[in-house]
């Protein structure tokens, strides 16, 4: 089942480079829609009590003990179906982004869906290291060949940072074949690798290579410079695709194998983690606020929101790595309609500017409608799913120090500020001659980004189904760590009364 939900997309790129480019975009939309069904399948197959599931495993390479080996569990599951639900919404939002190419382009789109799906399904840390890297390929390829002027180096200058990590990244992975080499049998399963005992110094060394590559993935302060100028020159569409998806690998890296091969490094290096997790958070937000291009703004918000997904994860309680899946989901959902209503807008003014838009609230209501809710998202409005995400995060940073909850905090302050101002600026005003016959929405951008409004509502009253699938898989995770959570106390009512 999780080799077909990898090979359909991959296939159907395939497909797409044979036959005549009249036939790229039906022939996307249909292989979207079915991986999406396999998707839902392997949900459904899914058991919530935890453990890796529907796993494949087959030898591949055997003298150096690497095999093709899959599995689900409840965080891979969450970002299989976020990756499965968003490619399809980002070809019907973003509907003309490949006419220049249809056939690269939507070729691109499914074969970065199929990578993507590997490296969250992937058992094997080589296995995992070279879907990670092949993501790249697609990646450089819809950033450069679409969206505005000067895409080409802002593709470059995502490669080389992606390049760079996935070195340190290589040097590690080679030394986890030694450690195990010298246990015994050479392994780069993900079982066995958790079952070495890897020693300290070696552990710390090795941590830092997968932690250094995951943190430019991510991004975090101070690897995060690509974020801005890739999301400013890429299509909106592409722009979900790499801060919605791709860039999920990183904080999903962190807790798969930062966490799950070396627990006692990540330990040691937790204050240092919490530290650039905060500067993160509070950097990206006051960035972001200083923006005047729509789309570099919101992909400096996701460098604030990335900073309290790794807070979440390194800061060692339940709360914290359950509020942490569930930012990742929750950004995916949020930040991917943020970005696509701003590109309806901007197709509509021909500017990606705030200082030249303004005023179109009037003639534009649904649209104007569309901005906020997702707007609102972002800043973590109560009612909507995000909050629930930042909630636990933020219990759990105070639990691990007054200081860090007080400081994360502000990050929700100056959101609300760029969110609000961006808006402001955006729709409100008068408005001007030149945008009176702007049209609305559209129905099939209506439909595109309704399914994201609606999970932004429901999970927002209704977290329970997400947490039921990540709790289990944390729960597991702070066994494997030698984390234990402190329980309150309550007395008994005949207790109190004595």
């Amino acid at each position: 089942m999780l080799t077909t939900l990898i090979l359909v997309p991959l296939v159907g790129a395939l497909v797409i480079a044979a036959l005549p480019a009249a036939n790229a975009r039906v022939i996307a939309l249909g292989v979207t829609a079915v991986t999406l069904g396999l998707g839902i399948a392997v949900a459904v197959m899914y058991d919530v009590d935890g453990g890796m599931q529907l796993t494949e495993q087959v030898s591949w390479i055997e003298a150096f003990g690497v095999h093709y080996a899959l599995g689900v569990d409840g965080l891979g599951l969450l970002l299989v179906l976020l990756t499965v639900v968003l490619v399809p919404i980002v070809l019907v939002a973003d509907w003309d982004a490949g006419d220049e190419n249809p056939k690269a382009f939507y070729g691109w789109v499914l074969a970065l869906e199929a990578l993507s799906l590997a490296v969250f399904l992937a058992t094997d840390v080589f296995l995992f290291y070279v879907v990670f890297e092949a993501t790249l390929i697609p990646a450089y390829f819809l950033v450069g060949g679409f969206g505005k002027a000067g895409r080409s180096a802002a593709a470059v200058k995502f490669l080389m940072f992606q390049l760079g990590g996935g070195l340190v990244l290589l040097a590690s992975v080679i030394g986890l074949y030694v450690v195990s080499a010298q246990q015994g049998t050479p392994s780069y399963l993900l079982s066995d690798l958790m079952a070495l005992d890897i020693g300290t110094e070696a552990g710390r060394w090795l941590f830092l290579g997968f932690f250094i590559a995951f943190a430019i993935k991510a991004p975090l302060f101070p690897v995060h410079t690509w974020l801005a100028d890739t999301t400013e020159k890429a299509t909106p569409g592409t722009s979900v695709l790499l801060v919605c998806v791709l860039d999920k690998i990183g904080t999903f890296g962190m807790l798969r194998f930062c966490l799950g091969i070396f627990p006692e490094a990540s330990q040691w290096a937790t204050p240092v983690v919490v530290t650039i997790a905060v500067i993160s958070i509070i950097y990206g937000a006051l960035v972001a606020i200083g923006q005047d291009d729509v789309l570099r703004l919101i992909g400096l918000t996701s460098l604030s929101h990335f900073g309290f997904i790794t807070l979440g994860i390194f800061v060692f309680s339940s709360q914290g790595g359950s509020g942490a899946i569930l930012y990742m989901v929750n950004h995916g959902l949020g930040t991917a309609a943020l970005f696509l209503v701003a590109g309806y807008l901007i197709k509509r003014r021909g500017t990606t500017l705030i200082s030249e838009m303004g005023g179109i609230e009037k003639v534009t209501p649904v649209l104007a409608g569309l901005l906020l809710v997702a707007g609102l998202a972002t800043l973590g409005l109560p009612g909507l799913s995000p909050f629930v995400s930042e909630f636990l995060v933020l219990l759990a940073a105070f639990d691990y120090g007054w200081w860090v909850g007080a400081f994360a905090v502000t990050g929700i302050v100056l959101a609300a500020i760029y969110v609000l101002w961006m808006y402001q600026r955006i729709m409100t005003g008068p408005t001007p001659p030149e945008v009176e016959a702007t049209p609305d929405g559209t129905l099939r951008e209506i439909a595109a980004v309704a399914p994201l409004m609606v999970a932004l509502v429901f999970f927002g009253f209704f977290p329970k189904p997400l947490l039921e699938t990540s709790n289990p898989y944390v729960a597991d995770l702070m066994i494997h760590v030698g984390v234990t959570d402190d329980e309150p106390t309550v007395a008994l009512a005949e207790e109190a009364g004595r």
